[in-house]
């Protein structure tokens, strides 16, 4: 880790999907690594890890879903590590970008015995036991570990996780994919649908032991401060930010100032003071992750 180095853009590693694509922009998994900005002065181009390290815990994407993706559910920390050999797998997403009624599976109809399901995805009828929710640009969605959930096409999220690539995939809509019905349904959990409820729109913070999220939104001169973090990742001493919409500059002591425009990620020392600059007639929405 260099020790001089305080912020700068991120490079993503791209992940094409037959239902679109993933842009892995803050990642040090091995499945895809991102990169620093190639404009970056001496770092540029370098892997990620060389500059957050290795076990950097959190993996943040850009989702885009033309088509449905396949049902799936994610272990927990303590059967991922004793199956798998990795953490868990607790994510959120924030709606970037929807189509007109849009959808994502959260959750399931009912409480069902784990033979009721199994039934279902081998006949291929699990479609009636999962819960279909409505979603719309600017909500937020929480899915700990063990949620069943789903992407339905026409939406563009953004997508904060742990460190993980473990998915068990329960159901493919009647496509020829592998699923894994046993580990899926050992790890499923029943949570109340008054939690399985997106934000709409989203307050602007959530934190749970993971990660912590933050939404601000700069009509004019303002600052960002990481120093409510107190996460793995923050612990770290890196945390990042992601440019919802608009246009304008960010500031730090040590660096030179860094133009931004929707869509870029960068990273940030955890004890950095950053000045935000939006663009005349601008107003700047950035996520604060770490």
């Amino acid at each position: 880790m260099q020790q001089n180095i305080t912020m700068f853009k991120t490079q993503p590693f791209v992940s094409e999907k037959v239902w679109g694509y993933e842009r892995w922009i803050v990642s040090v998994h091995p499945a895809g690594k991102s990169l620093v900005d190639d404009a970056a002065a001496q770092i540029g181009g370098t892997l990620l890890d060389a500059i957050v390290g290795a076990s950097y815990p959190l993996l943040i994407k850009i989702i885009q879903a033309n088509e449905t993706l396949s049902v799936q559910v994610h272990p927990d920390d303590d059967y991922a590590r004793l199956h798998e050999h990795s953490a868990g797998k607790t994510e959120c997403w924030y709606v970037l970008d929807a189509v007109p009624d849009a959808k994502i599976i959260y959750g399931l109809q009912k409480d069902y015995r784990r033979s009721e399901l199994e039934t279902a995805i081998r006949d291929n009828t699990l479609e009636r036991c999962l819960r279909s929710v409505p979603v719309s640009k600017g909500d937020f969605i929480f899915i700990p570990a063990g949620t069943v959930h789903a992407i339905q096409g026409g939406l563009r999220l953004l997508e904060v996780q742990q460190s993980s690539d473990i998915t068990y995939r329960l159901y493919d809509w009647g496509r020829p994919r592998e699923v894994h019905i046993q580990k899926g349904l050992d790890v499923l959990r029943y949570l109340p649908k008054s939690t399985l409820t997106p934000e709409h729109p989203f307050s602007g913070k959530t934190v749970c032991p993971y990660f912590r999220l933050e939404k601000k939104d700069f009509p004019t001169t303002g600052t960002i401060s990481f120093s409510a973090f107190d996460t793995p990742a923050a612990k770290t001493g890196w945390c990042s930010l992601f440019i919802i919409s608009g246009n304008g500059m960010l500031e730090t002591a040590g660096v030179p100032a860094l133009q931004v425009k929707t869509e870029d990620c960068i990273v940030v020392r955890r004890e950095a003071a950053v000045s935000v600059l939006p663009d005349r007639d601008s107003l700047l929405s950035v996520m604060l992750m770490g």
